[in-house]
Formats: structure tokens, sequence, C-alpha cells
């Protein structure tokens, strides 16, 4: 039985927006990222991304891996439509199925040093504790644990910790927060600002009523003693962004390490 805080699943998601992958063991890339991860991502003629943020029918698209992640499989939800790419050798059959299917022109376009985070100036893995997803599941009768976990899409998932012990992963503005998973080192930066997407069903875009209003007002009210409230200029955000120092690179982090918390220190961030 683990005595601290430890790593219960690591997910990436290969094509940012589309499905994620389940790991045992993910390696830190030098920029803080985990490899592979948000590597991919889908943009639209003007550049900005094909996402669930602008376009629902992202929901519907279900995709899946090869070991190596050099295939992908996608399949339209409810239908038998379904074709496999070589995600290098054959991206322009790839792109031309995927603006068939959205109806625009999309490419899809790689950035193995980095990937395509949402948050800029922390670009390392986001973290979130499975108590928290159980109970923001426990705030919308009807949706499952696993329901939210696919909604939330978060890359490292900590057990053995009571709903929301993450965010005792950042500090006062301006700080951050040192932690080891395993022999690795992280820096907590602050609570991720959510998007439309949590709003919806994983599988179908279907929105969720009134999900954002009770969300904002639960996640308010049960801010734990630990939780510095002035990092909060709404309460729409959970989870936690990460950065990783250079020197972590090449390091991995596994399913079952531990989790030490060192302390506060000021943040490199401006």
């Amino acid at each position: 039985m683990n005595a601290l805080p430890y790593i219960m699943s690591i997910h990436i998601y290969p094509v940012k927006s589309l499905d994620g992958i389940s790991l045992t063991q993910a390696t830190i890339l030098e920029s803080g990222a985990i490899e592979h991860d948000r590597e991919l991502a889908l943009f639209d003629e003007n550049g900005n991304f094909v996402n669930g943020k602008r376009n629902a029918k992202v929901h519907l698209l279900r995709s899946q891996f090869d070991d190596e992640l050099n295939y992908i499989s996608l399949q339209i939800q409810g239908t038998d439509q379904k074709a496999t790419f070589h995600l290098d050798k054959e991206r322009t059959k790839l792109e031309d199925w995927l603006s068939n299917y959205f109806g625009i022109p999309v490419k899809l376009k790689q950035n193995l040093i980095t990937g395509f985070p949402d948050d800029l100036n922390a670009k390392g893995p986001t973290v979130i504790s499975t108590g928290t997803i159980e109970e923001i599941a426990s705030w919308f009768p009807g949706l499952s644990v696993e329901e939210m976990r696919l909604r939330l899409r978060a890359n490292l998932e900590i057990a053995g910790v009571p709903p929301f012990w993450e965010d005792r992963l950042f500090a006062q503005a301006g700080q951050c927060v040192r932690f080891k998973v395993g022999e690795v080192l992280f820096e907590g930066i602050n609570p991720c600002q959510r998007c439309i997407v949590p709003t919806r069903d994983s599988k179908t875009g279907e929105a969720t009523a009134n999900f954002q209003k009770v969300f904002i007002n639960k996640r308010q009210q049960s801010l734990p003693s630990w939780t510095i409230p002035q990092r909060f200029n709404h309460f729409y955000r959970l989870s936690v962004n990460t950065n990783v120092p250079t020197s972590e690179a090449g390091k991995v982090v596994r399913v079952g390490d531990a989790i030490a918390i060192l302390g506060a220190s000021e943040s490199q961030l401006s």
C-alpha cells in the first residue's frame, strides 16, 4: 500500500482534441511536455485549431493508435465509416478524409518540441486527483466518473488523496510549488482554466444542462482549507498546469510513482 500520494494513471492525447490513450510510463521532453502528448493538432485554413471548442463534430470522431503511434484509425461515432492512415506517409490522404468529415479544409501539423499545449506558459502535464474527478462527477446525476475523466482530459491522475488535493500544487501568484513524481521534478504553476469541452458529452457532444453554473457554484463552495482563493479570477478552474525544468529532460514518470511536495519557490514566469 502506498504511504504517499501516487500516480494512478497517465493519459496522453497524440492528436489534440481527439481521443487519448493510457500509458504505464511517459518520457519528459526538454520543453517539459510529455512525449507525444498533443504532438499533432488539426488546423483550418485560417490557422485556427479545429477542436471541440470551435467544432462540435470533434466529439463524434473516435480515434485509435497503434502501439508505435505511427497509424491512426478514425471512425465516425454511430456509423461504420472507418479509415486507417499512416500519420507521416499518408498525411495528405488523412487531411483529405478529415476535410471531408468537417466540411472545411483541414491540415494536420506536428510539433515535436512542445506539442500544442493550451497554456503556453505551462507546457508540462496537467495534474488532477481521482478524488477530484469522483467529487465533480457527483455534482451531476447520471454522469459517471469515467465520463468526467474523459471530459477533463488530464495527463497525470493522483490516487490516495482527498478531492482537490492537487490545489496544494500551486502557490501565490509569482510562485510555483516544486514537487517530485518519482525522480522527476515538477513545478506547479496555476489552476487550469476550463473551456466549453467539459460541459459536453465526450462521445456525442451533447451539452449537460447548467454544467458551468453548477460547476462554478460547487467549486467555490468546496474549496478546501489549503486552496488559495486569490488564484481564482473565476471558479471554472480545475486541475493544475505545470512546468518541468530542463534538467528533467529524458526522465520517465511511471504509474505507481510516489508524489512528494518540496515547497513553494519563486516562479521563473514573467
